[in-house]
């Protein structure tokens, strides 16, 4: 049941029409969680981990979420796939069906059609396994194929992922990053999913073997019409494998658009900070770096208006104040700013934007 806070917040959020186009789509999504204090453990304050994150995830494409660390992205992904038991306010609509009203029989039915491939491969794995009864556990809980046919079906998509049959009865401890990481794929990939949650699945490789998964993805994504949404921090990654990109900030979805409206066209001022420092392979190339002054406020205290204002060089009298909404500047491409709100004629604060070289200067 709902505690008081849930309904609270539920409060105000007009339900969306299921449209066949889309096999995700999450309307106003918000996860507080608790803070206890005293003897008693009584609720002191929530900590808003995410704060009302909207957006649609066309069928076999993949949508980057992107943002800083403690920004809200993988609890997003762990909400959506309802990992957490219950959600604060909002809509979580997968094939159009409301994933968290969905009883415990249906919600057993429903995990195999989606996944999820965790960050550390090395502590996402049992132990105490060998590789093949990883990858085929849930797929005997589920009774996906005949028990005569389970070893051959194993092997098929061990295959598929790079792996060897002989891998079959090793232990993870005797695999290195990259092949753990391809265990891990073959897991969520055994089931036959539709949709699958990455979160940061090759921040922990070098470099050379993240070109290798993400390739994998990408291969496995044609071949079984899959459908990602792939959390990272590497923008550069993300520019590579995202149909479409979301970019969060303390618990918000600021800006999201497609993958070539983003790159090419940054709207948001957080969103032009982060891309700014996305490195170049050209040693004569003059960066013009936007640095963020300040720190990230606390979800548990956020700041009145735009959560962004405090580190914001475009900051207005209203954005202190009144919390922007989502607009949409041109077809697909959404921004939550008061700079393009057309409504509001305010003066600018005389803030200039901070670059490294000033920073540099500074010093």
């Amino acid at each position: 049941m709902a505690d008081k806070h849930s309904a609270a917040e539920s409060r105000g959020i007009t339900p969306i029409q299921y449209d066949p186009q889309y096999i995700l789509m999450v309307n106003s999504l918000k996860k507080h969680f608790p803070i206890k204090s005293g003897m008693i453990s009584k609720t002191v304050g929530w900590v808003r981990a995410v704060d009302g994150v909207t957006f649609n995830l066309k069928r076999g494409t993949t949508m980057g979420l992107v943002g800083e660390s403690g920004c809200g992205k993988t609890t997003v992904g762990r909400t959506i796939l309802r990992l957490y038991p219950t959600k604060t306010a909002g809509q979580v609509l997968f094939n159009g069906e409301e994933v968290f009203d969905k009883t415990p029989k249906e919600m057993r039915d429903l995990r195999t059609k989606m996944q999820i491939i965790f960050q550390d491969p090395f502590s996402s794995l049992s132990p105490r396994l060998p590789v093949g009864e990883i990858i085929g556990e849930a797929v005997r809980e589920h009774k996906l194929v005949p028990p005569d046919e389970f070893d051959d079906y194993i092997d098929d998509i061990m295959d598929k992922c790079g792996l060897q049959p002989f891998h079959k009865d090793r232990y993870p401890h005797e695999f290195s990053g990259g092949q753990r990481q391809r265990i891990c794929i073959a897991r969520a990939l055994a089931l036959n999913p539709e949709f699958v949650v990455c979160d940061e699945p090759v921040s922990a490789l070098d470099v050379s073997i993240q070109a290798q998964i993400i390739n994998l993805l990408a291969d496995l994504q044609k071949q079984f019409k899959l459908t990602f949404l792939f959390i990272s921090h590497d923008l550069s990654v993300v520019e590579h494998i995202s149909d479409a990109v979301g970019v969060m900030y303390l618990g918000n979805l600021v800006e999201y658009g497609s993958t070539e409206d983003i790159f090419k066209n940054p709207l948001h001022p957080y969103t032009k900070a982060l891309f700014s420092a996305i490195p170049v392979p050209d040693p004569t190339y003059k960066m013009n770096r936007i640095v963020l002054e300040g720190s990230i406020p606390s979800p548990a205290n956020p700041p009145a208006g735009c959560k962004f204002h405090t580190r914001c060089a475009n900051c207005m009298e209203c954005c202190k104040t009144e919390a922007p909404v989502q607009k949409e500047i041109e077809p697909g491409h959404f921004v939550v700013c008061h700079l393009y709100d057309n409504e509001k004629e305010v003066v600018h604060e005389e803030k200039p934007a901070a670059t490294e070289e000033a920073a540099k200067s500074d010093e």
